[in-house]
């Protein structure tokens, strides 16, 4: 087995791993949406972890980039289109979070392991949205 192979199953395992142990200590669900949108209108006593949630965050993509910046290339929408574009797909996908009550990391990574069937359709309608936007901009546009 190669590293390409063993990395990203690595990775995979610390993040179901982690999402685990947030559920188990905190009860909480480790959906990226939630975790950073409740730091937007915090509540006394529920702060710290989420700090400390997206510090991690953070601080993880920093220090891979300083350990392999080789890995980090311009974003293809960024050197393509400019930054507006950016912004625009950043706003649709937080948009997109808040209607579906959740975001790909909250329902596909903590809700299908749940069993729950919310976060299977909306987990099923992110995969086919996603499939769909890049047939239509290769083959439409």
């Amino acid at each position: 087995m190669t590293s390409s192979f063993l990395l990203p199953l690595l990775g995979g395992a610390l993040i179901g791993l982690s999402a685990s142990l947030l559920l188990l200590a905190n009860g909480r669900v480790a959906g990226i949406s939630g975790v950073v949108g409740a730091l937007l209108a915090p509540v006394r006593g529920d702060i710290a972890w989420r700090v400390l949630f997206f510090g991690g965050l953070l601080s993880g993509g920093l220090l891979l980039a300083r350990l392999r910046p080789e890995s980090f290339a311009a974003p293809a929408s960024l050197s393509a289109g400019g930054v507006v574009p950016l912004v625009v797909a950043g706003l649709l996908v937080g948009f997109g979070s808040r209607l579906g009550n959740g975001c790909t990391s909250g329902h596909g990574v903590c809700g299908i392991s749940r069993g729950s069937v919310r976060s299977i359709v909306a987990t099923l309608t992110f995969m086919a949205t996603g499939a769909l936007t890049v047939f239509l901009v290769r083959h439409v546009f």
